[in-house]
């Protein structure tokens, strides 16, 4: 019996996956694209959403020298019970290291960004993220904002964050300028915020803009103070260093997906419908695509 872990059934899936027949294809890509569901989802359920037979997935396990699907499906399983990384140690990095070369950049590429999702992660205490949240929900109108590389980073919290708070606003929302479209903002809106060093000309204006009006204001940076005039009603610090030219922005992205977890958590069952509901019309419209499905094969 094999005793493979689930990255060796993985990577020994992918190197053989052209090599199966249709059905066991189909079955190890949807093994290599959801390992998570896989290990957790009975077989019906499985094949039912591959759209094949529990065979398929049976036959899939005994070409993988498993004996039945539930010996083969079990190092998914086990994968999923690991609840903290850190409590592995960092053996895996001085073993790393200890390659020299490229091993060893990698080692520091990797340690760095963990030290800086930690430390970013550390500085946003609960009372600030329910701060943030409470902002978000209670404004008329909530607005994020950030440009050039930052904006990637807005882009995503508000594609999102939309889901579970309508009322958010990507501004700007193509190739016009931020302060434009907050013209009309006034003391029960919100403005998110997200710049690091060198800091954006403007995003600046903008905050300064926002606070004119009356606006709240969450500001995402790795300072306190970035410019003159510029007086968030709450600021999340993230560390950014980094081992290149350009900030590291892993800690701030890992920061605002907690934000993203606490919105949708106080948006509650509304919540959790819009985002089903986006996720049916994003099925309805072809958005994602798919393989052919296979034809189903009666059981005998």
């Amino acid at each position: 019996m094999p005793t493979h872990t689930k990255s060796q059934l993985i990577t020994r899936l992918k190197v053989e996956i052209d090599t199966l027949p249709p059905r066991l294809k189909a079955v190890a890509k949807y093994i290599i694209d959801h390992p998570g569901d896989f290990g957790i989802d009975p077989v019906r359920v499985t094949a039912a959403r591959i759209g094949v037979s529990t065979n398929a997935l049976v036959r899939l396990a005994q070409h993988m020298g498993f004996d039945g699907f539930d010996p083969f499906r079990a190092p998914f399983r086990a994968a999923l019970v690991t609840e903290r990384e850190d409590s592995l140690g960092a053996d895996w990095l001085e073993r790393m290291a200890r390659d020299g070369g490229e091993g060893r950049m990698q080692a520091d590429l990797a340690r760095n960004g963990m030290n800086i999702v930690a430390r970013s992660l550390r500085l946003l205490t609960p009372d600030k993220a329910q701060m943030a949240v409470g902002f978000m929900t209670g404004a008329h109108s909530c607005y994020v904002t950030a440009s050039r590389a930052s904006y990637a980073l807005a882009y995503y919290f508000h594609y999102v964050g939309r889901m579970a708070l309508p009322k958010l606003q990507l501004v700007p929302r193509h190739m016009g300028s931020a302060a434009d479209e907050l013209m009309d903002t006034g003391a029960q809106d919100c403005l998110l915020a997200i710049t690091f060093a060198p800091y954006s000309a403007e995003t600046i204006q903008s905050l300064r803009l926002a606070r004119q009006r009356g606006a709240r204001i969450i500001l995402i940076s790795d300072s306190e103070v970035i410019a003159p005039r510029v007086e968030p009603d709450l600021v999340l610090a993230v560390a950014t260093q980094s081992q290149h030219h350009f900030e590291c922005y892993t800690g701030a992205m890992a920061v605002l997906e907690c934000l993203l977890g606490h919105l949708i958590a106080a948006g509650g069952d509304t919540a959790h419908q819009r985002i089903a509901d986006y996720e049916a019309m994003r099925e309805d419209t072809g958005a994602y695509w798919k393989a052919p499905r296979l034809p189903h094969i009666r059981e005998t």
